[in-house]
């Protein structure tokens, strides 16, 4: 018989709510909207976006994303400091490339987005943990280890972060850069979830601060359209993305993906954008409301999301959440157990629950699951 190939990268468990899962569902993607985008774009009669791109990405889509990130972030983006990536993972692994070398320290919030570390592993840097409370990265805390590593990157989730959900305060964004300009470290501000806020508005992008030369910022169309368009954007001072231009997988293939680029311009062009992020916001508001209103019942304590996908649980008694979740599998949920995020692992009482796949029914049902292992396990 024919294996059957996967497709997908999640595999999920029949009768298992999967709450790590950190992505919507296939239903909520926007197929229609692609299709109007896409026969848009080929109506053009224009073939360019079937060559081999700009390196730094196609120049249209700049200008329309400039546009439109002008509008949401509240303050003017130059399409002359954009640089269309390959999604965020690819930005990371080419920053890496091009401005560390092995050896070099990197700082990282503990917890952080924990498959970000297997890239700055891949580059044999020095991983350093920083903690993060409500507020986001502490920058007190972090100044003292600047002083001591010297690190080339900080790298930072500063908005409804991945996993705790955390902010990073007003006050703490402008320490941070002040930090960065004083002891010449880059800053690298994973900003994926920055449009995807609706709760209390967040201070503005670190985007604002690209023009000091040492603040790269990163958005994704994976998480604002879809995560098969693999694309997502670089912002930075033209100085710094002219580095990035200059790797050599870059050279030799050009910009990533123009045809990629070329329906998501139109998806811009056409207003389909801005509609399509409005209604993730709306879902994912009452999801993240659904899932919250359900853990008060269970001796938890977390931060109510403001955005983003995630809730960060803390556990009662110090209970350790990998034991937890093997007695969780069999009541029929699972979720991202805490030390997985901490390259120090000091967060074993803590796990990440992700309310963008499922509907609000099932994430109760999950929620009824995990206070039944709950209290099998304390």
């Amino acid at each position: 018989m024919t294996p059957v190939l996967k497709s997908v990268q999640t595999t999920l468990t029949e009768g298992v709510i999967e709450l790590g899962v950190g992505h919507p569902t296939l239903d909520m993607l926007p197929l229609t909207f692609m299709q109007q985008a896409a026969a848009h774009r080929f109506a053009q009669g224009d073939p360019s976006f079937l060559q081999y791109g700009a390196e730094w990405g196609d120049g249209f889509l700049r200008t329309e994303l400039a546009a439109f990130l002008t509008g949401q972030y509240a303050f003017p983006v130059d399409p002359e400091e954009l640089f269309i990536s390959g999604g965020v993972s690819q930005a990371l692994d080419l920053i890496c490339a091009m401005f560390t070398q092995p050896g070099d320290a990197i700082i990282v919030e503990d917890p952080t987005y924990f498959l970000a570390l297997d890239i700055f592993r891949n580059h044999r840097l020095r991983i350093v943990a920083a903690p993060v409370d409500a507020h986001g990265l502490e920058v007190d805390a972090l100044a003292a280890l600047v002083a001591a590593h010297r690190p080339r990157l900080v790298y930072t989730i500063p908005t409804h972060q991945n996993p705790t959900g955390a902010t990073l305060s007003a006050e703490r964004r402008l320490q941070l850069v002040n930090l960065a300009q004083e002891h010449d470290f880059l800053v690298v501000a994973d900003e994926v979830y920055h449009l995807l806020t609706y709760g209390d508005l967040p201070p503005p992008s670190l985007a604002a601060h690209v023009g000091t030369g040492q603040v790269i910022s990163l958005g994704s169309f994976s998480k604002i359209l879809a995560p098969g368009t693999r694309l997502g954007w670089i912002s930075a001072r033209a100085d710094r993305l002219e580095v990035l231009a200059r790797n050599g997988m870059v050279a030799s293939g050009g910009g990533f993906s123009p045809l990629g680029s070329a329906l998501i311009r139109s998806m811009i062009e056409l207003g389909l954008l801005p509609r399509y992020i409005q209604g993730l916001r709306d879902t994912f508001r009452v999801r993240a409301a659904a899932l919250t209103d359900a853990l008060r019942a269970l001796p938890v304590t977390f931060l109510p999301p403001q955005g983003g996908y995630f809730v960060w649980l803390t556990l009662p008694g110090g209970l350790d959440s990998a034991a937890l979740l093997d007695g969780a599998v069999p009541q029929g949920v699972r979720f991202q157990p805490g030390n997985r995020f901490s390259p120090e692992h000091t967060q074993a009482d803590k796990i990440r629950l992700c309310f963008a796949y499922y509907a609000e029914d099932d994430l109760r049902e999950g929620v009824r699951r995990l206070g039944q292992a709950l209290r099998a396990g304390v």
